[in-house]
C-alpha cells in the first residue's frame, strides 16, 4: 500500500507542481500601469502559486533524490521519505481541481 501511495503523491505533486509553475509565468503583480486591488489580488495568486510549487516540489524531488542515496536533513525538514495519507490527500485535491478547470476549460 506504500508503495501505491508514494506513486499517487509523486504524481499528484508533478501535476501540482506542473501547474503551479505554468500560473507563475502568467502571473505578473509587478506590472506597470494596473491598480493597488489588481496587484494586490495577482500578488496573492502568485504568493499561492508559488508556496503549492514550493510543496508539490517537495513531493516531487523527494523520491528522485531518495533514489540517488541522498538524505540529509534538508530533505527531512521538505517531506518524509514516506507521505502520509493526509499529505497525499492533499496533493490530489489540488490536482483533480487542475485538472477539473481544464475539463472545464475544454
Amino acid at each position: 500500500m506504500s508503495a501505491f501511495l508514494q506513486l499517487i503523491h509523486f504524481l499528484a505533486g508533478l501535476l501540482v507542481l506542473a501547474e503551479a509553475l505554468n500560473k507563475l509565468e502568467r502571473v505578473a503583480p509587478f506590472a506597470p500601469g494596473i491598480d493597488l486591488h489588481t496587484r494586490l489580488v495577482d500578488g496573492l495568486k502568485a504568493l499561492a502559486w508559488a508556496l503549492l510549487a514550493l510543496g508539490a516540489g517537495g513531493a516531487v524531488a523527494t523520491p528522485v533524490l531518495g533514489e540517488f542515496g541522498i538524505h540529509s536533513r534538508t530533505s527531512q525538514m521538505i517531506t518524509h521519505q514516506l507521505p502520509s495519507l493526509a499529505e497525499t490527500l492533499v496533493l490530489v485535491g489540488f490536482a483533480v481541481l487542475i485538472i477539473r478547470t481544464r475539463v472545464k476549460e475544454g
